[in-house]
């Protein structure tokens, strides 16, 4: 197993430094329109001799390679660079924005679990009854749904209408992460259920089909042959097994959510990571663009590890190391 997870962290470095490369040349003067020190200045005339400074003091005079391994040592050393926008550390930033996000994400991922697991576990043991068929048209449309209609549409319904309809009596917020009329939580509701909703949808259909395809396996007729009951079967049997594509797919999503949904998190006015990014895009300031997708990357290579870790948990047949592989 440790051979196995130092083995995957390695894989990681070139994947890492892949990224950041791209990043770095995508940031270079004439790849993209732009000058970056008028990026850096903003939009103030200034003197060539100040013009001249913020070259030096950036090492933009410097050949790209320089730049880039300026750029990785000081990344290798936790410091991202600083908002051009802001004049505050990237670092900073982020350190703000995460937690809103990782709120978001596990809130998110929580609904995930619960609506998908279950949809689809009760889609498979109740095949082509009316169950079933709700569970698969309601996915079906939730999977073809952008997921920023489907935000504005809950803003609408739940924000709005919904406060007309009961005279201000029940209606939920439709922005930003708190205020003096709701509890905190209550603002987590509609974009933790927007983020969710798409996802939810494809979980309940690869929970039903994995479930489907164990059921009518040898070893599920054997358990049934041995007088066990039907729930015994699923729980001890079928479970884990049919579950070992949904973790993989929840987690990959999870690693997503973590790295900040910006049609959401914008939807909502939500101040997270992703939020962020986007707003950042817009004022083309590249140090926050670069950190933010930077910490992304790092997210979802470690619960992409972390879910190849589960795997042996999940399902014992599954050995890493040895000759095995």
């Amino acid at each position: 197993m440790l051979k196995y997870i130092l083995r995957r962290v390695l894989q990681m470095i070139p994947v890492f430094l892949g990224v950041t490369m791209l990043l770095f040349i995508l940031r270079a003067p004439g790849v993209l329109p732009g000058d970056p020190v008028r990026m850096i200045t903003g939009d103030r005339a200034i003197s060539d001799a100040l013009y001249q400074q913020v070259v030096e003091e950036n090492a933009l005079d410097q050949p790209l390679w320089k730049q880039y391994t300026i750029y990785l040592g000081n990344l290798l050393q936790g410091d991202l660079g600083r908002s051009f926008q802001k004049s505050r550390n990237v670092t900073e930033i982020f350190a703000d924005k995460f937690p809103n996000t990782l709120r978001l994400a596990i809130a998110a991922i929580i609904i995930e679990i619960f609506i998908g697991v279950g949809a689809g576990l009760i889609s498979a043991l109740r095949r082509y009854s009316f169950s079933d068929v709700f569970v698969t048209l309601t996915t079906s449309v939730l999977v073809s749904v952008p997921v920023f209609w489907l935000g504005m549409l809950l803003q609408m319904l739940f924000g709005i209408k919904m406060k007309e309809w009961t005279g201000g009596t029940f209606f939920l917020p439709i922005s930003q992460m708190s205020s003096n009329q709701f509890p905190d939580w209550v603002h987590l509701i509609l974009p933790a259920f927007t983020l969710a909703s798409v996802s939810s949808a494809y979980v309940a259909r690869i929970m039903r089909s994995q479930m489907l395809e164990v059921m009518g396996q040898d070893y599920i007729r054997t358990a049934q042959a041995k007088g066990l009951t039907a729930a015994g079967v699923t729980r001890k049997h079928a479970l884990k097994n049919a579950l070992i594509p949904v973790v993989t797919f929840v987690g990959i999503d999870f690693g997503v959510m973590m790295s900040g949904a910006i049609l959401t998190e914008t939807i909502f006015s939500w101040p997270g990571v992703g939020r962020e990014i986007f707003l950042a895009i817009g004022q083309r300031d590249w140090p926050v663009v670069m950190g933010g997708v930077i910490i992304i990357v790092i997210a979802v290579m470690a619960i992409n590890l972390l879910i190849d870790i589960s795997y042996a948990f999940l399902d014992p047949r599954i050995r890493y190391g040895g000759a095995a592989e």
